[in-house]
């Protein structure tokens, strides 16, 4: 086929397991099962993309026919894109723990139903706690010769409590997930926690907004680095002039001293053996020192934009490869907590997630933390709700004045493009000076 520059096709097949408890009563139990491929043909000029479900990927005549298919599609686009050289390797998938496919589905509810039950604590009038599962068995070939398969295993929950009183409802969450076998057992204790910060938070105060300094635990600090920093990073984005960062390789965007680091090859919930297109995965560093050093590839933005590697091209089943974080993460530096909590003196502690809003292309965010607590002379005092981040990123990541020694990443998954697949991101604690706080305390 005079016309193909390149191919690859990318099989997954597998199983995704579900468990949904909603007060007590088990909504939903079951596994489901799906065999997908995507056949993607570089032509004269762009991409030609199929999708297809049970492809015999060792039948040489049906694979052809596919590759001819795409390749027709591919004959009709305009825009002339070309890939950049990438190295090639896999990486071992780490070893499973216990099989979850070892463990029944009665026993999978009836271990959640116990996490979801410990959340019922004294005070909570609503849980709901959900199990996810899934086995994806993967194989990939291309034009070039490339070819290579792997089995990934993953499982995890979530669990939610919610409180209430006198037409006031707080909610606690907590979630845990592994790519190393089954992590439903002895989980209770997440349950629990997830109720009693529920009810803690009734009596918590709505504190003042205002520009103060601000501590961040690694999960808020880590979801403002995924947010914030990774996807401004993506090299898509930074091709359509979608980012804040574009244009600034080699320049102070942060405190001296900081580091930001994409890295697909830890074994956190975002590990790769290898990315989606057959590229070799290997830590990225974003950011190094506080100079932007690094964006994130696959090959077509890698040739198109520069400054950086592929190896960061993910999908989701049945879809085709776009450029996605793995595990992204501000790294260690020397400050103990204690440090961190006596250089603010005055100021805030916030703690967890619950969403919010970035704009990579206009450079601003805002993050709704889980809880906090007002810090004054150094020390943690009253509880606080209902309490909010916001700023522009690159003077926040100018405003971090100490980074902590006590890293820790936090799992869940990431959506862009219609699209969602499992990642992890972190930080350790991180002071901010001028932060800007939402509140609505008098």
């Amino acid at each position: 086929m005079a016309d193909v520059r390149y191919y690859d096709i990318r099989c997954v097949r597998g199983e995704i397991t579900l468990v949904d408890i909603d007060n007590g009563v088990v909504e939903s139990a079951g596994t489901s099962f799906f065999d997908k491929t995507v056949i993607r043909v570089l032509g004269p000029k762009g991409w030609g993309i199929l999708t297809r479900d049970h492809v015999d990927i060792d039948s040489k005549r049906e694979l052809n026919n596919l590759v001819e298919a795409a390749a027709r599609l591919a004959a009709v686009t305009q825009d002339r894109l070309d890939l950049a050289d990438a190295p090639r390797g896999v990486l071992p998938v780490p070893p499973l723990g216990e099989d979850p496919r070892d463990v029944d589905l009665e026993e999978k509810t009836r271990l959640l139903a116990g996490i979801e039950g410990a959340a019922r604590v004294s005070g909570v009038g609503n849980t709901r706690a959900r199990y996810t599962e899934g086995i994806d068995s993967v194989r990939f070939l291309d034009s070039s010769g490339n070819e290579y398969s792997y089995e990934a295993v993953r499982s995890g929950f979530s669990v939610i409590a919610i409180a209430s009183r006198n037409g006031v409802m707080q909610m606690g969450s907590e979630r845990d997930h592994i790519t190393t076998g089954f992590n439903l057992r002895n989980k209770q204790d997440l349950g629990r926690k997830a109720g009693e910060v529920a009810v803690s938070l009734l009596d918590a105060k709505l504190p003042k907004g205002g520009t103060k300094r601000a501590v961040l635990d690694p999960e808020l600090a880590g979801v403002f680095t995924h947010e914030a920093v990774g996807h401004a990073s993506e090299g898509d984005l930074v091709r359509e002039g979608a980012s804040v960062l574009g244009g600034r390789i080699g320049e102070r965007i942060g405190c001296p001293g900081l580091v930001i680091v994409d890295d697909p090859t830890l074994h956190e919930f975002g590990f790769m053996p290898v990315d989606a297109e057959g590229v070799a995965v290997e830590r990225t560093e974003i950011i190094r020192d506080g100079i932007l050093s690094s964006f994130l590839h696959n090959r077509e933005t890698l040739a198109a934009v520069g400054n950086g590697i592929a190896g960061h091209a993910r999908s989701e089943h049945g879809a085709p490869p776009i450029v996605r974080m793995s595990n992204t993460f501000i790294e260690n530096s020397d400050a103990t907590y204690d440090e961190i909590l006596a250089e603010c003196k005055d100021g805030i502690l916030l703690i967890g997630s619950r969403g919010g809003q970035v704009d990579p292309g206009r450079g601003v965010f805002q993050f709704n933390a889980e809880y906090g607590y007002l810090v004054e002379g150094g020390e943690t005092t009253d509880m606080v709700r209902d309490v909010s981040l916001s700023g522009e990123i690159l003077s926040t990541l100018h405003n971090i004045v100490l980074v902590g020694n006590d890293r820790k990443m936090s799992p869940g998954y990431c959506g862009k493009g219609g699209q969602s697949v499992p990642v992890s991101d972190g930080a350790p604690h991180l002071l901010l000076e001028n932060a800007t706080i939402g509140g609505r305390g008098e």
